[in-house]
């Protein structure tokens, strides 16, 4: 008897140790694949057939990825990576990467986007890159992918600083991504900057929203989250508070134009009528006005999202959906008492800003 569990126990363990090795080696592959132009260079075609062929290990891993969902959640203080002491995703991010964005010295013809994650990035994005061709961008009849265009300065797996190009027609510029802290950001005052705010907890429960579609079963529980959204040293980016406090304190630099979420859902038009004026695009009429907020639009975006993919697919993540909801009141899903407790911190953290908490966002303060 004990000969045959010690037999059924090597067989098992055997079994595992041939999961294991090859989940590694596509964990390997699906990196490789992906960094700079890897995935987001491809043809239409050749990312939908990267995503079929990531479909078929992951069907066949699908016993390993069960498993380990079961023994092991995601540990935020591992998934990182830290330059200054800032944090990152670590594979979206690395040290080196972070290095050589904070080290880069920005051009004049050069537009960053910034926020903190889950902000509306990849929106405004798209916002500035229809403005600059007045409503005439053509990334959905190409077939191209925002991040063939738009380089993300910290990340791994977007087109190159280097081998990016300026967009648009009256005033080419270079759309640049980066979640970057104001300590961190390079600034210039010959760039520009467009910052995007949020509501915090709309913020805080996207952010779960794409942890889950990214893990899936190894996410943590609430509590986890709670504490790695308010902690300075675990946060990517650094906390919401943090992040929005130091580019308020910029917002009246001419080159900073300070944005928020709300407003976009609320007003498109007005948003896409104040980037214009801040990147000199002069003159739009009310008819590329129109043409831009359809293509900027939520419905837009979501049935073209294959466009606008906000990184690669890997091994956990197959089918990400480019918005989970893409409301202004996000923070509405969050249960009642996590909701309380993660706006008790953003006031005690806020005290002291000038930022028009009360104002913008009542329910926080209340």
């Amino acid at each position: 008897m004990i000969w045959w569990l010690l037999g059924a126990f090597g067989v098992v363990f055997a079994i595992y140790l041939a999961y294991g090795t090859y989940l590694a080696y596509v964990l390997k592959w699906e990196d490789e694949q992906t960094v700079g132009l890897g995935y987001y260079g491809r043809t239409p075609q050749g990312r939908a057939a990267f995503k079929e062929e990531l479909r078929g290990h992951a069907r066949r891993l699908g016993p390993i990825l069960r498993l380990n969902a079961k023994l092991a959640k995601m540990d935020f203080a591992r998934a990182r990576i830290q330059h200054q002491g800032v944090s990152g995703p670590s594979g979206s991010c690395s040290v080196e990467s972070f290095a050589q964005a904070a080290a880069y010295v920005p051009r004049a013809e050069d537009v960053f986007v910034v926020t903190q994650m889950k902000c509306g990035t990849t929106w405004m994005q798209h916002v500035v890159y229809e403005v600059l061709h007045r409503g005439n961008g053509d990334i959905v009849a190409t077939g191209r992918a925002m991040y063939a265009l738009s380089p993300w300065i910290e990340g791994r797996k977007s087109i190159p600083l280097a081998e990016s190009v300026p967009l648009g027609t009256d005033h080419p510029s270079r759309i640049i991504k980066t979640h970057l802290p104001a300590s961190l950001c390079p600034y210039n005052t010959l760039a520009k900057y467009i910052y995007v705010a949020r509501h915090p907890v709309s913020c805080f429960a996207s952010c779960i929203d794409f942890v889950d579609t990214n893990v899936g079963g190894m996410a943590p529980d609430l509590p986890a989250f709670v504490n790695w959204f308010t902690s300075p040293d675990l946060m990517w980016w650094g906390t919401w508070t943090d992040h929005v406090k130091g580019w308020w304190a910029r917002r009246q630099a001419p080159n900073v134009l300070f944005v928020f979420f709300e407003d976009m859902k609320r007003d498109l038009a007005s948003v896409v009528r104040q980037v214009a004026t801040f990147l000199g695009v002069e003159g739009l009429t009310d008819a590329e006005v129109a043409n831009i907020v359809h293509k900027t639009s939520f419905a837009y975006m979501q049935e073209h999202q294959d466009n606008f993919e906000m990184h690669p697919p890997h091994i956990l993540q197959t089918n990400a959906e480019l918005f989970v909801a893409g409301t202004a009141d996000r923070y509405k899903n969050v249960p009642p008492e996590i909701r309380a407790q993660v706006a008790a911190w953003v006031v005690r953290e806020m005290a002291g800003s000038d930022f028009p908490l009360t104002s913008r966002y009542p329910d926080v303060v209340a």
